[in-house]
């Protein structure tokens, strides 16, 4: 089984991006995220409401690191601490030697190839330092942009379970894609 240990926390760099720890200066750019519906659309979560609950998204985020539960790292471009979206491994199973990646951008930074370049260094963080065995991402079925951007990333289409999540009052489908350690072309 993993030993999961996120202390000290880890920067990650990429050719173009810092990915750090969310701190409380990131409460606009967290509430920008959680609280716009288009954003939010493939995310089955409530809409954030205020700076009170992106700062209580903040503060789950930065426990989950502490007890060694899930890390999320802020996106930021190099040279500008500004938060524009959020990646990390959730639902981390030790005993499976697997986790969720999950990610999320501010929509002015869509089709730039920024949340690509940041799972692959996600994804490297997961099987190099976490030691994890495979990685899954559960997306929604229309949710196409994250489709590709997985499938860039080497991620295969495991399942598509219907309506397996209730949400909003409806059940909605989703779809599990993968990728396993000796398939990542990092």
């Amino acid at each position: 089984m993993l030993n999961i240990n996120f202390d000290p926390f880890k920067n990650l760099e990429t050719e173009r991006l810092l990915l750090r720890r969310l701190d409380n200066a990131d409460v606009k750019e967290v509430y920008a995220l959680r609280s716009n519906p288009s954003t939010m659309k493939y995310i089955p979560r409530p809409l954030v409401k205020n700076d009170e609950e992106a700062l209580e998204h903040i503060a789950m985020i930065n426990s989950k690191i502490d007890s060694n539960e899930g890390i999320n790292w802020a996106i930021t471009l190099k040279g500008n601490p500004k938060l524009i979206g959020i990646i990390g491994h959730y639902r981390i199973q030790p005993q499976n030697y697997r986790a969720e990646i999950g990610y999320m951008i501010l929509p002015e930074f869509n089709g730039q190839g920024i949340v690509a370049e940041a799972i692959k260094e996600v994804v490297r963080y997961g099987f190099d330092v976490m030691e994890l065995h495979s990685i899954e991402a559960v997306i929604d079925p229309d949710n196409l942009a994250s489709e590709r951007v997985l499938q860039k990333n080497g991620f295969v289409k495991e399942a598509h379970i219907l309506e397996n999540e209730f949400f909003d009052g409806k059940f909605i489908d989703t779809v599990i894609y993968s990728l396993l350690k000796r398939n990542f072309k990092g």
